[in-house]
């Protein structure tokens, strides 16, 4: 059976295919957007009366409509059907049957390819400040965790080798610089997607006087875009979004793995609650980190989306072409993806326990000082390189006898250079090591407790 042909007017002879109208219908994505479809709706309508291209009467007729339609939808009163083929369609059907042939006139002067990218975007001006502030919370929680472990250290690691003491608040401060700048990118974007294109009718725009000006205003627009074209045709602004979003995820799933990592026993440094882990269906010793695990799992369908989008357009001409449809699977994908996963890990944060004791532990029976053994030569006027290579000696020669360095005897030191004096030693505290550092940004205690309270105080 074949489906109707009225929607499209005299052109067609023949109802398009059922298997072809299955595989071309959007609705069960776009009818998520029938709340901004509505409010763009009655903006035009609005503008339209104002203009004189239809009756104040007429406007007011539609108006009226397209709220009961909103109370509907709301109330489950009114379902989309699947026959229809996108909520556009679908909610001017039912405003004609509850208004009659004047519900057609909602569409002068306008087309479904500016109402999808208007219905878009106002959807993304009130969908990404809600990621910032979920990104906000997260950056809170993070800072709770760094004031309360302010003093407890941790190896810090490159390659994934002990390489130097550090703060453990100063480690999730990095984190909160990453999630800073992800809600950066958010707040930049959100300036290029309050931008109104409707009035851009189909590419070229329309014959009728419309004012584009009072609808974007109507609508909280900024300004209308500045090309017709381009406004139809564009969705580079959900390419951001993904961009900005796969970022995001890469800094949650970067986070994920340390805590996975931190929760082993052969760590030790993190216990996660009940409420954040499960168990085994029938190893009953286990508590497994899932909930971060999910989110460097689910990192894969935000990327995915962001290749979706970017395959998608990379060789559409201009202007609209059907392909754009698939632009919202990937926009709902990215965004309630990347929503769900911040909010999950500011709950892991909060339901993670640091053990402050196995991390200085790791901290000490390691070779972390040797720097600061190259650091005291250097300052009694040894070139760094030689410095280095002395401290990696001593190194060297601790593992051969399998001592720490605090445990090495000053001979030893001494059989590497005549400058070694016992005052060596007090370089081999780790936090008198930490409190030495004076570069800013460095994890020097004070400077830590001054960007927690810097943060603090961004945040309001």
């Amino acid at each position: 059976m074949a489906q109707s042909s009225a929607l499209w007017g005299g052109r067609f002879r023949e109802g398009m295919a059922d298997i072809a109208h299955r595989f071309s219908s959007g609705i069960q994505w776009d009818s998520k957007l029938w709340r901004e479809d509505i409010r763009a709706s009655i903006a035009h309508a609005r503008m339209l009366g104002a203009q004189d291209i239809i009756s104040e009467q007429e406007a007011a007729s539609i108006i009226e409509g397209l709220e009961a339609i909103a109370r509907e939808i709301e109330s489950g009163e009114f379902q989309f059907d699947d026959s229809m083929e996108d909520v556009h369609l679908a909610i001017e059907a039912r405003l004609t049957e509850k208004i009659g042939p004047v519900g057609g006139k909602l569409h002068t002067g306008r087309s479904r390819n500016d109402q999808i990218v208007t219905d878009e975007r106002l959807y993304l001006k009130s969908a990404i400040p809600g990621l910032s502030s979920k990104a906000s919370e997260l950056i809170e929680a993070l800072l709770d965790k760094a004031d309360e472990y302010i003093e407890a250290i941790m190896p810090g690691y490159t390659h994934l080798q002990r390489a130097q003491p550090v703060l453990l608040s100063h480690h999730l401060m990095a984190y909160v610089q990453m999630f800073a700048r992800d809600c950066e990118r958010l707040d930049d974007l959100t300036d290029r997607v309050n931008r109104s294109p409707l009035g851009s009718a189909a590419l070229a725009g329309t014959s009728y006087p419309i004012d584009r000006e009072m609808t974007s205003h109507d609508l909280g627009f900024e300004r209308p875009t500045r090309n017709s074209i381009d406004a139809v045709s564009n969705r580079d602004y959900l390419v951001e979004l993904a961009s900005d979003c796969s970022i995001a995820m890469m800094h949650l799933s970067r986070l994920a793995e340390e805590l996975i990592l931190w929760s082993t026993r052969e760590f030790g440094f993190v216990s996660m609650s009940d409420k954040v882990t499960t168990g085994s269906s029938i190893m009953p010793q286990k508590r497994n980190p899932d909930m971060a695990e999910l989110i460097r799992g689910k990192v894969g369908s935000v990327y995915g989306s962001l290749f979706a989008l970017l395959t998608m357009m990379k060789g559409l001409p201009l202007s609209y072409n059907r392909d754009m449809q698939e632009d919202k699977p990937a926009m709902f994908t990215v965004l309630e993806t990347t929503l769900d996963s911040i909010e999950m890990m500011t709950l892991v944060i909060r339901e993670t326990t640091f053990h402050p004791e196995r991390m200085e532990r790791a901290v000490r029976a390691g070779d972390l000082m040797a720097t600061e053994i190259a650091d005291y030569l250097a300052r009694k006027g040894v070139p760094f390189r030689e410095a280095h290579h002395i401290a990696g000696s001593i190194v060297a020669k601790a593992e051969e006898l399998n001592l720490t360095l605090e445990q090495a005897p000053l001979s030893e030191y001494q059989a590497f250079s005549e400058l070694f004096e016992a005052d060596v030693f007090e370089c081999l505290d780790p936090m008198r090591s930490i409190q030495a550092k004076q570069s800013a940004g460095s994890t020097n205690p004070e400077m830590v407790r001054q960007a927690i309270a810097d943060w603090r105080a961004s945040l309001g």
